[in-house]
């Protein structure tokens, strides 16, 4: 495993500069909603087939998990099928959970199918502290014992029962877990200032294809009715809108003119002003969205990420990168993590000038980029470098592509789609 990170870590992406995007592409099964919905597979003990998967190292660690656990997966192309009733161990893999944030959506399931939990401290990437404090907080409250030693979480959950519980913030990891905890509870749950992403709505939609009871999801109440069992069940995963997000970016960094299929319009809207006030034009048609940028953005005046339905911390990095050639100076606060901020030292490489202070950065638009050897830091951060080397001059050397493959399903092959020069390397 750690010869394998190595080896990835050293990949890198090559990109060169100066071609507007055009032309049209699809966008898959979203990797914030297809995570937590294996992890919910194993609430049952029969089939479940899930269509629409991702390609991605996440989704890869998530199912050597569940391979771990006990349960029979199977991967065809975009399709997971998983036979939980071979599931066994209530013990998640050490050094799986440590490389791998969402492995933590493990605990509300592995309580709902066993009655108890073992999991260690999750890691991925470091784009903040992300306390796990709401999660064992709203576990505690569906009267879960709870006991955290050297690293490790130890649940026993003999007698769950519903209860009301409030958020002191909303969310998704939390709401998601407490969601799967009390699918199987006895009596009622009420989650109070609930997280309201499609993805939580995504994994009610899922549980109640197996019998669940749970309204209210997408809302800030949420209200979970407690079931004896659930059944097998066939789903398709939601389609990604930080992938939609960042093509759309893409087109606007590049001046080009991209159509993209399979969106849920009303996830973009908070992308969509922000580009529409730097000039590009958007069209929506049903599942399909058009951007036609300008030459030159125009100022984009401010960016404030927040929990839906504000802009997605998600997309925060990839519209710096818009920002940081767009006429005018942008002002970008974020407000969901504090160590958020690692790609703004890389993009300054390249040439954009942006400057910060704690959680708040201010970036002043320059008319050209140039091509560097740069490292992605995390995820989003590095397909934000990707985005910025789109629009730069010459050659752009982007590190770190494990980080980028965790949520992107080979960004090179789906931008050479469009028209960009782009490629692997060592």
């Amino acid at each position: 495993m750690q010869q394998l990170k190595e080896v990835l870590f050293m990949s890198m992406l090559l990109v060169r500069g100066g071609r507007p995007l055009a032309g049209e592409i699809e966008v898959y099964g979203a990797k914030n909603a297809v995570l937590p919905i294996l992890a919910a597979s194993i609430l049952t003990t029969e089939r479940v087939i899930l269509h629409h998967c991702p390609k991605l190292l996440d989704v890869e660690n998530m199912v050597a998990i569940l391979r771990t656990l006990g349960a029979h997966v199977q991967v065809e192309g975009s399709q997971i099928t998983i036979d939980p009733q071979y599931a066994h161990s209530h013990e998640m893999p050490e050094e799986l959970s440590k490389v791998m944030r969402s492995s933590i959506f493990m605990l509300g399931a592995l309580i709902s199918r066993f009655k108890q939990a073992w999991v260690t401290h999750p890691g991925g990437c470091e784009i903040g502290l992300r306390p796990i404090d709401l999660h064992l907080k709203g576990l505690r409250e569906l009267n879960v014992f709870v006991r955290e030693e050297h690293g490790a979480i130890h649940c026993q959950g003999d007698d769950v029962r519903g209860a009301s519980i409030t958020l002191d913030y909303p969310s998704v990891g939390a709401t998601e877990n407490i969601m799967m905890a009390a699918v199987t509870a006895k009596g009622t749950t009420v989650i109070h200032n609930a997280a309201r992403e499609p993805e939580v709505a995504d994994l009610a939609g899922f549980i109640n294809t197996m019998g669940g009871k749970i309204r209210g999801a997408g809302t800030d109440c949420i209200r979970i009715e407690g079931v004896e069992n659930l059944h097998g069940t066939e789903y398709t995963i939601m389609p990604d809108r930080i992938v939609a997000g960042t093509y759309m970016a893409a087109a606007a960094i590049t001046g080009g003119d991209v159509t993209i299929r399979n969106i849920i319009p009303a996830h973009q809207h908070a992308v969509a002003a922000k580009l529409t006030e730097a000039g590009c034009i958007i069209d929506w048609k049903q599942d399909t969205v058009r951007v036609r940028a300008p030459k030159r953005l125009r100022e984009m005046n401010k960016i404030d990420t927040l929990p839906y339905p504000g802009f997605p911390t998600d997309m925060q990095a990839q519209m710096m990168a818009v920002a940081s050639v767009a006429s005018g100076t942008c002002i970008i606060t974020e407000n969901v993590f504090e160590n958020r901020f690692k790609h703004a030292g890389e993009l300054a490489r390249m040439g954009a000038n942006i400057t910060i202070k704690d959680r708040i950065a201010v970036v002043r638009g320059v008319e050209q980029l140039h091509g560097a050897r740069v490292e992605a830091k995390d995820l989003r951060g590095g397909a934000a470098l990707v985005l910025a080397g789109l629009a730069a001059k010459d050659e752009t050397m982007v590190e770190g592509l494990c980080y980028i493959e965790r949520g992107y399903q080979d960004l090179a092959a789906e931008l050479a789609v469009l028209g960009a020069c782009i490629e692997k390397g060592d």
